[in-house]
């Protein structure tokens, strides 16, 4: 559980194996819960085998086929997986809605108490060993699926307590609830912790897929540094551009030098550069940093959509 792989790995085979449990037990009980439970994981084991494959990417270098290396892939990834959770969870809403309309749906408790228990007890393990992972490693792949496992967990000592009540209900006399349990489950689970976490993980990995800056608080920092390197140097300005898709940081320092600088030499400017990527390596663990060096102001403004492409 020390590297990105492990962890990944665990999260695959836990989710396969609660995906295949909830499918078969889904129709021997009747439950849409675990019906919704057993796809939700299922369908995440796939995405979580693949994000292995992708974690063994990010570690190759770059190829002539991919000049600018894999790291898209690890949003990409992630986008899917939010995507995939946030349809599922509605098109089970919408469900669970039409069979409240309809009267509700009998389901066999007793089963469905057991599965819940296996669920609960296997999430909240994956999610402890999880917790401890991110402790070794700064991987967004694993801080997805330690997100996904939460879910899991809250979602499954939900259900459990719910399917409780259903004995306890036909005990008191009060067997008329018991239809509505399953599906007012399904509508509560999704509305309450199946909709936001996917629809954040979704948004934040598509907004790297479009090249859009990191937040504030990952840009703050890079400009500081570059800053102070520069500042140190005889320039007269600089510009900086930033994306992050996943957890490389690819920077883009456009250094304007007054023509009778003593930084014009190419030597001068190579230790300008390595200055910058050892202090920038001291904050940012993947880093793909370019620096270029120009005389003419035009080169490092910020492209206008109706100048010509420079």
């Amino acid at each position: 559980m020390r590297t990105e792989t492990g962890a990944l790995l665990l999260s695959a085979g836990m989710s396969l194996f609660l995906g295949m449990t909830g499918l078969i037990l889904s129709v021997i009980t009747g439950s849409q819960v675990i019906l919704l439970d057993g796809l939700f994981n299922l369908i995440y084991s796939v995405m979580a085998f693949l994000s292995v494959r992708v974690a063994r990417l990010l570690a190759m270098p770059d190829t002539e086929k991919y000049p600018f290396g894999h790291a898209y892939f690890e949003s990409l990834v992630n986008a899917a997986k939010g995507l995939l959770i946030l349809g599922i969870s509605l098109l089970a809403l919408g469900d669970s809605v039409l069979v409240l309309l309809a009267g509700g749906r009998e389901i066999a408790a007793g089963l469905a108490i057991v599965y819940s228990v296996i669920a609960t007890t296997s999430s909240g393990i994956t999610f402890v060993l999880l917790r401890r992972a991110r402790s070794y490693t700064s991987s967004p792949l694993v801080e997805a699926d330690f997100a996904n496992w939460w879910i899991n967990t809250v979602i499954s000592a939900s259900v459990l307590l719910a399917f409780c009540l259903i004995p306890v209900a036909e005990a008191a006399d009060f067997s008329v609830i018991t239809p509505y349990v399953d599906p007012l489950m399904v509508a509560t689970v999704v509305i309450l912790f199946c909709v936001s976490t996917p629809f954040r993980m979704a948004s934040d990995a598509i907004k790297e897929l479009l090249n859009r800056a990191p937040p504030k608080h990952v840009r703050q920092p890079v400009h500081d540094v570059v800053a102070e390197v520069i500042a140190e140097s005889d320039a007269n300005e600089f510009s900086l551009r930033m994306v992050r898709p996943g957890r490389t940081l690819y920077l883009l320092v456009h250094v304007v030098l007054p023509e009778e600088s003593g930084n014009a030499g190419l030597a001068q400017q190579d230790r300008i550069r390595t200055h910058l990527d050892e202090r920038l390596r001291r904050i940012v663990g993947a880093l793909v940093l370019d620096v270029v060096f120009t005389a003419d102001p035009r080169w490092a403004a910020p492209f206008k959509g109706d100048q010509a492409a420079l």
